[in-house]
């Protein structure tokens, strides 16, 4: 009777490779990604072809830096609809105390970087002080940080936009850093396609390889059960939203060196976008499951349903409308793939 009870029980039970699959987050995305890439490439023949591969790198390297850190946040239980303007805050910043200012490069960045690591810390510490939700306290940033942008930017620029960055000292150094490119069989990539592998494993290896990863999905799972445990809590949903504010100023300072100018509307509704990125990915939008790798993913499908479409010759209107189905159809499957793995597991 007792070896029966031994081998009934969950956590000493042989678990088959298909069971072991169905829980990985990043599943569902993978297969949706190789459905797409076959799907535009059946389509177009540069959509296949090396320049078209960097075409749509491209815009799924940027958005995949946010997505890991958004699907960090997220898997810890919290959403932070301001990453998005975050990304106008930073490279506004930049821009505007280097350009009309004076103020040196590298001390630029700096207060730049600051500035958005304060609006996580705020952020974090108002969900955790008030014990409202993310999703409130975020939103009311997001409308803030927007008529901040506008209303400095047309204060100390008389226009809407700040420009002639790459004019500042020290700029060919800012460009190879976040804008040159790495030539590839003749064809150039995107150096930012190597930030975005670069944070996918550190992502990955944070929540994966390290204390603080099991403190984001205890926290996720479930805070009460979390503070009762000793997770502390409060420091570690601060600090997921530190690095959501710190990867925005990463890509905000990519955006205006890479252009190298930037308007005061930049980003908004991009926080939607990251989310998806990371739903798609396999995060759960109750908190405490998903995986970097998952995050990225999405982004990848981002970028090539983007390009693939115009490869295509489609109207790009008709890019938001797959981005909603396939929203849809990743939540649907992460619920069924959910279910599938609890009821294998009794």
């Amino acid at each position: 009777m007792a070896a029966t009870a031994v081998a009934a029980d969950e956590r000493v039970a042989r678990v088959g490779l298909l069971r072991r699959l169905l829980v990985k987050p990043e599943l569902g995305s993978l297969i949706g990604a190789v459905v797409v890439f076959v799907f535009f490439a059946s389509l177009s023949d540069v959509f296949r072809s090396l320049r078209g591969v960097a075409n749509w790198l491209d815009p799924a390297s940027t958005l995949g830096i946010m997505a890991v850190a958004v699907s960090l946040l997220m898997i810890g239980g919290h959403f932070d609809l301001s990453a998005g303007v975050q990304t106008a805050t930073a490279g506004l910043s930049t821009g505007m105390l280097t350009t009309y200012y004076g103020v040196n490069t590298w001390a630029a960045l700096l207060l730049s970087l600051a500035i958005c690591l304060a609006i996580g810390f705020l952020n974090g510490y108002l969900v955790m002080r008030t014990g409202l939700p993310s999703f409130i306290i975020t939103l009311g940033s997001f409308l803030m940080l927007q008529g901040l942008n506008l209303g400095v930017t047309k204060l100390v620029t008389n226009t809407v936009q700040v420009g002639n960055f790459d004019k500042v000292q020290g700029y060919g150094i800012l460009h190879a850093v976040f804008a040159s490119t790495i030539t590839i069989g003749g064809v150039p990539f995107q150096i930012a396609i190597v930030w975005w592998i670069l944070a996918t494993i550190l992502g990955s290896y944070l929540l994966l390889r390290t204390r603080f990863g099991n403190w984001i999905f205890a926290v996720g799972g479930d805070r009460n059960a979390s503070t009762n445990v000793g997770v502390p809590v409060r420091r570690t949903t601060i600090t997921l939203f530190m690095i959501t504010s710190g990867a925005a100023w990463f890509i905000g300072n990519t955006a205006i060196t890479r252009f190298p100018s930037m308007q005061a509307t930049t980003g908004i509704g991009q926080e939607l976008i990251y989310i998806v990125a990371a739903v798609i990915g396999g995060c759960l939008l109750t908190g405490g499951f998903g995986s970097a790798v998952g995050a990225s993913i999405g982004a990848l499908i981002f970028g090539m349903t983007s390009q693939g479409i115009v490869y295509a010759g489609w109207d790009a209107d008709w890019f938001k409308f797959f981005l909603g189905a396939m929203l849809l159809l990743a939540v649907l499957t992460n619920q069924l793939v959910r279910r599938y793995a609890e009821q294998a597991r009794r």
